[in-house]
């Protein structure tokens, strides 16, 4: 299970460090694919396998799938570390999810997601006082919450 938030820079090679407890989840391959709420999500084979049999069981002739499918498949790009832990993230991705400098890594359970510092600490803002409220439909749900 990937969980926890990790704070690094990148570089000017546009080299993200992955912490070690992450890089372990995620194996020596992992998926980098634009995200949701303006990040990039990451992950591991088996994830990204169970994501796409979804997306490829959507019926094509459904505008919202081929809409959904090509922001996920289009951008996604299959990654390693190298031998210091460092991960090269795509331009493409970088410009995506704002990235220059400063980088957040969490850890949501079966993905990791990257953030700019910036849009991390923007996001956080806006839905704090939402917790409480988004777990009280969630226990509607079932889920154990």
């Amino acid at each position: 299970m990937l969980m926890g938030e990790y704070q690094h820079t990148i570089d000017a090679k546009g080299r993200l460090f992955m912490p070690a407890k992450l890089r372990d989840d995620l194996g020596g391959t992992f998926i980098l694919c634009k995200g949701l709420d303006g990040c990039l999500f990451v992950y591991d084979k088996d994830e990204w396998h169970k994501l796409e049999v979804k997306l490829n069981a959507l019926p094509m002739t459904n505008k919202n799938a081929r809409t959904f499918a090509r922001f996920f498949f289009s951008g996604a790009a299959e990654m390693e570390c190298d031998k210091q832990g460092r991960v090269l993230l795509p331009a493409n991705l970088r410009d995506f999810a704002g990235l220059d400098k400063n980088a957040v890594i969490v850890g949501v359970g079966s993905r990791a997601e990257i953030w700019s510092a910036e849009r991390w600490q923007e996001y956080n803002d806006a839905n704090a006082d939402d917790a409480d409220a988004v777990a009280a439909q969630l226990a509607d749900m079932d889920i154990g919450i």
